[in-house]
Order: structure tokens, then sequence, then C-alpha cells
């Protein structure tokens, strides 16, 4: 049958049969893919509709992490890192918050991605406390007060120095630090976790100035049992600003990143 012969009806037909089996891949963009029904031409397909869902569905995770986070830090505000005491809901809810951002640990193998863990990193909540008799011990109710807490890793000497500040009230105020430096080694090489555990080991602390040392010189041992690190660490969540961890006493760690040069 010529083409002659053809109807203009089924002419027009065939032609959009062709232009259906043979459009070029690259001018999906540029081509009307719906039919006067409202329905996709069989030919398309909906890969780059499935690319952006997944990349929005990244983009919703990131802004989940970044609420979670900032819920973390509204929880935490004003409780003095939570050393000294808070209430329990409020520990609770701070807690469970911590669960919620490691189970979306964002670099699921830290032990391939040290440079996140290493640098200066301050404390801002953490479920050691000083309570009752220790806290009267150390003076730290009225005359001693307990400022920052720093720690810096060196990822290639595998060193921590964990550095806390304090001031003490009196004829003229005196401030100073007590340094812990400890060396660590990875404890996790050997199974892929999602997360890193270190072990870590004393090595010796100092006190400045001698007039602070002189406060706690008789309550020292106390003082060391407190933040002294030796044990093991796992860092269970770590991004570019933050970073929670839990040792083997079962206590919980948040930090965040210090960008301050005069921290240690």
């Amino acid at each position: 049958m010529t083409n002659s012969h053809v109807s203009p009806l089924i002419s027009r037909t065939m032609n959009i049969m062709k232009l259906q089996n043979f459009v070029p891949a690259g001018n999906c963009s540029r081509i009307n893919t719906t039919s006067r029904f409202g329905e996709r031409a069989s030919w398309f397909r909906p890969i780059t509709i499935m690319k952006v869902a997944e990349q929005s569905s990244g983009l919703v995770e990131d802004e989940t992490l970044a609420q979670k986070k900032r819920e973390l830090y509204m929880a935490v505000e004003g409780i003095n890192r939570g050393i000294f005491g808070m209430p329990s809901a409020q520990k609770i809810e701070i807690e469970n918050l911590v669960k919620q951002l490691e189970s979306q640990n964002p670099t699921p193998d830290p032990t391939l991605e040290l440079e996140k863990v290493a640098g200066c990193w301050r404390l801002i909540y953490s479920t050691i406390s000083i309570l009752g008799s220790k806290r009267t011990k150390l003076g730290l109710r009225d005359f001693i007060s307990l400022g920052d807490f720093f720690q810096t890793i060196d990822e290639v000497q595998s060193k921590a120095v964990n550095v806390i500040k304090f001031s003490a009230r009196g004829l003229s105020l005196l401030s100073g630090e007590l340094s812990i430096e400890a060396s660590f080694k990875i404890a996790s090489t050997t199974v892929k976790a999602p997360f890193l555990r270190v072990d870590i080991n004393y090595e010796k602390s100092t006190i400045i100035p001698d007039q602070l040392m002189n406060l706690f010189r008789k309550n020292y041992d106390l003082l060391l049992s407190i933040f002294n690190p030796e044990g093991w660490l796992e860092i269970t969540y770590v991004d570019d600003s933050m970073r929670i961890g839990r040792d083997d006493k079962g206590n919980i760690f948040v930090l965040e990143r210090s960008e301050d040069d005069n921290n240690p």
C-alpha cells in the first residue's frame, strides 16, 4: 500500500508512533511528554524524577539532622554541662536526642575519617556528675568555679589533652587549669562499625598555677578520678561541628568544635 492510499488519520497515527519510538533521549526535556489525557507517553520513564526524589530525601535528612542538633543545643542550655545535676526529665530528653543523632551518624566509618575527630573541642554536656560531698571537698560550691572543658586531639601522634579551667574567688581572682595528657589507639579497626572505639591510657597531669594546685592538693586524687579519661571511648557521632561519645563507665559526652586560637 502506497502513502497516497493511506488515509490522513492513519498517516498521522503512524508518525506519532515513530516519534515515540525514536525520540532522542537527550531531547526529553524539550518535548511535551504528556498526552491529551494527562498520561505520560510510554517511552518516557521517570528516571530523572527518581534522582530528584533521592536528592530531596537527602535534603530532608540533612534538615532533620540540623533540627535535632538545634533541639539538643536548646536542651543543654543553662545547665552547666549537667555536671552539678539536673532534673531527671531534662536528662531523659537530652539522652533521647543523643540517641536520635547517633542513629543518623553522617560518618558511618569514622576510622577512615580521623580528620573529623582531630582538633579542639569544647564540652557542652556530660553525664559525669560532681555532687554532694565530692563537690564540697573540691570547693566547687562557692569558692572555686568550674570553667570550660576543652579537649584537643592529635590523630597523627595519637595524643589527647584535656584541659579543665578553674577560677577561685578570694582577695583576687585566681584562674588556672588542670591539664591531663593521654595517648590512645584505635580498637575497632578489624570490624566495620558505625562508631570509632579507642583505648585511652593516662600519661600525666598538671595544675597551674601553683596556688591552684595548693587548693586542690588535699583532694587531688578525687579530682583526677573524676576527669581521668583512661579506659575506652566510643565516638558514636561526629560531623564537622559536633561529636558524641560514650565511655566504658557509661558516661555520655557531647562536644562542639572550638575555633578559639587561645584554647589548647
